[in-house]
């Protein structure tokens, strides 16, 4: 496992740079020293992608003192205080009391999880969500071309997989789940595995939580290529430091991401753009026709397009594995939260299934039905916009966060 710097320093370095120009970001909690934000899937070559789950993890077993083995993981029988709860994220976005009707919302993630069912099972009653089952048929499982010859277990993949699927119910209770297990995470497995989601019936968004390094829609772009179903992928957790793809692609809605803390506002709640949060130019793939007004200084693909909460200080409480046998509460982040997130607000909103139109359009049309993150930086950049988060269009929150599902 990869330590990642303490998402708190990062702000603090990365906002240094820009305290002449940026406004105040919104105040974070302030977490014990121990505390980090770790990947729990490994870097990897070229041609294949890595999942950007991050798991809010402590070095130590007893405050200040640091365990013999390095890091230690909490396992916890109980969410952890700080993480998000569907009723958080539902207030957040001001979706509450919102039904999709049953759509499904697709998750594509590479190798297997014996145990989601069971997992899924405990998140939704701890928080009294409705059952959803096999055999039920709220949750379908699919290896990558539609069949039942599901992967071998891979830890941080199946860490993946639990956060996104945690994700779609806390913000989508009725949404009916379809997960398919790509062989291996390639670029070509995964896309597979796309495709058969955008096959099933019922499905009206697909989430991808992956990516590597920028690539050309003329190599993989048919995978991602549905219009009617909202394809949503996550921009990754390393700030500017150029496009990742699939969320550079033309054909989906790259979700960046934000920190999100309770506040005094009418709102009730404080958004800044998390420094982790992917965004960049694409150098290979065409710009959006819808976002040709919004000033991104891209000459082709800008990213991102929206964004959610992704902070893992921040984050949401995810039962997931703790092995091949065993789970365990614990707080997970990344844009492998928040484009799962949108993919369920997507489905929410039920905009996308009678067009032929692809939805990344969507937010362009509709920008003023999002909440503007107007603070926050993810890195230096020649053309501001591309890291530093302001009024309007930005790199690292695209027009913004959702405020309701009319945007979408």
């Amino acid at each position: 496992m990869k330590k990642i710097l303490s998402v708190s320093g990062a702000m603090l370095l990365l906002l240094s740079a820009f305290s002449a120009t940026a406004p105040a970001a919104v105040a974070q909690p302030s977490p014990s020293a121990n505390w980090h934000a770790e990947k729990v899937c490994a870097d990897v070559p070229a041609g294949n992608a890595s999942c950007f789950a991050l798991k809010y993890v402590d070095d130590s077993t007893t405050p200040g003192k640091a365990s013999p083995g390095g890091q230690t993981k909490p396992a916890s029988s109980t969410p952890p205080a700080t993480g998000k709860t569907p009723a958080d994220i539902q207030s957040a976005y001001n979706i509450t009391g919102l039904a999709s009707g049953g759509r499904t919302v697709a998750i594509v993630d590479a190798y297997g999880y014996p145990n989601l069912e069971r997992d899924l099972g405990v998140y939704r009653s701890q928080f009294g969500l409705p059952a959803c089952t096999v055999s039920n048929g709220c949750l379908t499982i699919k290896d990558q071309n539609g069949g039942n010859k599901l992967p071998r277990f891979n830890s941080g993949w199946a860490d993946e997989t639990a956060l996104d699927v945690d994700a779609v119910s806390a913000a989508c209770p009725d949404c009916k789940i379809l997960v398919v297990q790509a062989t291996t995470a390639s670029l070509s497995d995964l896309g597979t595995a796309v495709a058969t989601a955008a096959k099933q019936p019922g499905v009206a968004a697909i989430s991808n939580s992956y990516g590597g390094g920028d690539s050309a829609d003329s190599s993989y772009g048919t995978y991602y290529n549905h219009p009617g179903i909202a394809v949503t992928a996550s921009t990754g957790d390393n700030g500017y430091t150029g496009s990742s793809y699939p969320a550079s692609s033309s054909y989906v809605t790259a979700v960046g991401g934000t920190s999100l803390v309770k506040n005094s506002s009418a709102r009730g709640w404080g958004e800044s753009a998390w420094s982790g949060s992917g965004s960049g130019c694409s150098s290979v793939n065409a710009a959006l026709p819808a976002a040709a007004t919004f000033g991104t200084g891209c000459s082709k693909r800008a990213s991102a397009d929206v964004s959610a909460v992704a902070d893992p200080q921040t984050g949401l409480a995810v039962y997931a594995p703790s092995s091949s046998t065993t789970s365990s509460w614990a707080q997970y982040g990344g844009t492998s939260l928040s484009s799962p997130l949108i993919a369920a607000m997507y489905a929410l909103s039920g905009n996308t299934g009678s067009s032929s139109a692809l939805a990344n359009s969507l937010p362009y049309t509709n920008s003023g039905k999002f909440n503007d993150v107007a603070s926050g930086s993810t890195g230096t950049c020649s053309t501001s916009q591309w890291c530093l988060s302001g009024t309007g269009w930005d790199g690292p929150t695209g027009v913004g966060t959702p405020n309701g599902v009319a945007g979408l």
